[in-house]
């Protein structure tokens, strides 16, 4: 069976699930990847009442479309971040509460091991989402970071994220960080020191997404090799560096969408992504999970860009391992003269 092909939907939780559902059926989607916020997926709910998982898989079903993975990339964020006004735009009420940077983490963490027992109930292995990070604003060694502050943050998620990877391990699901500037790993050397801090737990592995690597010279090739039991899922996303001379790649303090930026994201085959170098890695390397879309292009229609991806992927990205070699009919035909 070839990978399916899934629409994440955490750009899309303006509209209601059901609305999302329709179009992606239309559009050629075999899935939906559900995001923890919007209509699309409520953790409490899924815990609370005994017939929410199942009308989830009721409501995708009507359309012909199936849930692998679930994401909580929003509350995920707030683990392990130094929080700010920032994050009241992007977490639940009962998270943020009173907005003390402690309370808010730990009221952070609990959600996310709620998120855990929620995709256990609705039947899906991987829950996709960001750690936060303590140390991401010394990114910059100046003034001077001692070795000692990075292994700090490196030891706060280990003392953050354990309990919450304790309760994935329970429920049988495994968490996919999605390996991004702004996270505790955000390219190869990261992921490593990450991985290190967790003691290599199966829990925690990787949700695979090569727009980030593209823009900063990370080679996405060479991050599935590093980790190829740790691909836990993929989002396809592209991006393209536009570097002219006036800007670099961290995004001169300008919005996307603006052509001053050195880099920005496309639509899948629009960009610089080698799809098909990716396709080919993850086919040594076995996996078979979905191909997420994580559509994302300021310059285009939202719903002309998903439709095309979806016959992106499947035409660029679905093809099986031969199997053989391709002269192996040679020796095959001569032995049965």
């Amino acid at each position: 069976m070839s990978r399916p092909v899934t629409l994440f939907t955490g750009q899309w939780a303006d509209l209601p699930l059901e609305e999302i559902c329709k179009k992606a059926s239309q559009w050629g989607y075999d899935g939906i990847e559900l995001p923890c916020w919007g209509d699309h997926f409520n953790v409490q709910k899924a815990l609370s009442d005994e017939s929410y998982c199942k009308g989830r898989h009721d409501l995708l079903g009507k359309y012909g479309l199936k849930v692998w993975a679930i994401s909580n990339h929003l509350v995920g964020q707030a683990v392990c971040d130094l929080i700010d006004e920032r994050h009241k735009l992007i977490l639940p009420e009962h998270v943020w509460g009173d907005g003390k940077p402690e309370g808010v983490r730990q009221r952070a963490a609990k959600e996310m091991m709620d998120t855990a027992r929620a995709a256990q109930k609705l039947g899906v292995k991987v829950a996709n989402g960001f750690t936060g990070s303590s140390i991401w604003h010394l990114l910059y060694s100046f003034p001077p970071v001692s070795d000692a502050m990075i292994e700090a943050g490196f030891k706060d998620l280990a003392d953050r994220w354990n309990p919450i990877l304790d309760v994935f391990k329970e429920c049988g699901v495994r968490f996919g960080l999605e390996v991004h500037p702004t996270e505790i790993a955000f390219d190869l050397y990261s992921a490593e020191m990450a991985l290190k801090a967790l003691n290599h737990r199966p829990e925690f592995g990787f949700n695979f997404d090569p727009s980030h690597l593209l823009w900063q010279m990370v080679d996405s090739v060479e991050f599935i090799r590093a980790f190829p039991d740790r691909i836990y899922h993929v989002h396809v996303k592209d991006a393209a560096r536009t570097l002219n001379g006036k800007s670099g790649i961290l995004g001169s303090h300008i919005n996307f969408g603006d052509p001053r930026r050195g880099w920005d994201f496309r639509s899948p085959g629009r960009g610089q992504v080698d799809f098909d170098a990716i396709a080919r890695t993850l086919n040594e390397i076995g996996y078979a999970g979905p191909l997420s879309v994580e559509w994302e292009d300021p310059g285009m229609d939202r719903e002309y860009g998903a439709a095309e991806a979806a016959r992106f992927v499947k035409e660029r990205m679905g093809f099986k391992s031969a199997g053989r070699l391709f002269d192996s009919a040679f020796a095959e035909g001569q032995a049965k003269k």
